[in-house]
């Protein structure tokens, strides 16, 4: 069915934009081949020969056919910034460049130079931001099995990204699938994988989403998380 969607984005596009179109990229679950149709995004990254209003406008119906299917809007780049920017979005260049899908055009990620620059303090923000955002929810739905259900969900894909890149950073070589990278982070940062497994077995489908006991894994969840920013503060040292 994503194809399709897929598909269609690219006509939509090229009608658009026309040859100031450089590429369309597909990045994210469904390129590393974690994708769900029921969690999951599909994430595209547009690179156009320059962005004005008037490129803005051309795609306003488009993303926001694409926003009612259930996708994040498409990101749009230049292909200047592209390369420019690397410093700055570390951790999203680099998922782009290693896992992706070229859907037209030119492959402008495919051999992009990354600037690490500010890798390691960008993998500790966004995991201390991430967990900090966990806290202040989970708080407010801890009466509500439900709620506190969808939101570990909703975050464990989150972490997954994260941890690779916690586990690139320890010299692990990090892997594209979620089960690789929680077995792997496990061995190198040392805390239970039970809660991570229970909820990609939701997400997989193994498991029914009301079989699980959110309050019983929180504890737990947090505690690999803390374990692992733990490990990547260190590295700064």
């Amino acid at each position: 069915m994503h194809e399709k969607a897929l598909n269609r984005l690219v006509e939509k596009l090229r009608k658009a934009y026309g040859e100031g179109l450089v590429s369309v990229v597909l990045y994210g679950s469904a390129a590393t081949g974690d994708y769900h149709a029921r969690f999951s995004d599909l994430n595209v990254l547009c690179v156009l020969s320059q962005i004005t209003a008037r490129e803005l406008a051309a795609g306003g119906e488009i993303f926001r056919w694409w926003r009612r299917l259930g996708n994040p809007a498409p990101l749009l780049l230049t292909e200047r910034e592209v390369a420019s920017s690397t410093d700055c979005f570390a951790i999203e260049f680099r998922d782009i460049r290693d896992h992706h899908r070229l859907l037209d055009g030119r492959d402008v990620t495919g051999r992009l130079a990354l600037d690490d620059s500010f890798y390691r303090a960008q993998v500790e923000h966004d995991l201390r931001a991430k967990l900090l955002r966990l806290r202040q929810k989970a708080a407010g739905v801890m009466h509500d099995g439900g709620l506190l259900r969808t939101l570990l969900l909703d975050s464990v894909s989150n972490f997954c990204v994260l941890f690779r890149h916690a586990l690139a950073l320890a010299g692990a070589g990090p892997p594209a699938q979620q089960r690789e990278t929680i077995a792997l982070a496990r061995a190198q940062f040392g805390f239970d994988p039970a809660p991570f497994e229970r909820l990609l077995d939701v997400r997989e489908g193994k498991v029914k989403a009301r079989e699980l006991d959110a309050a019983a894994l929180l504890g737990s969840y947090l505690n690999g998380i803390v374990a692992v920013i733990e490990a990547v503060d260190r590295l700064a040292l």
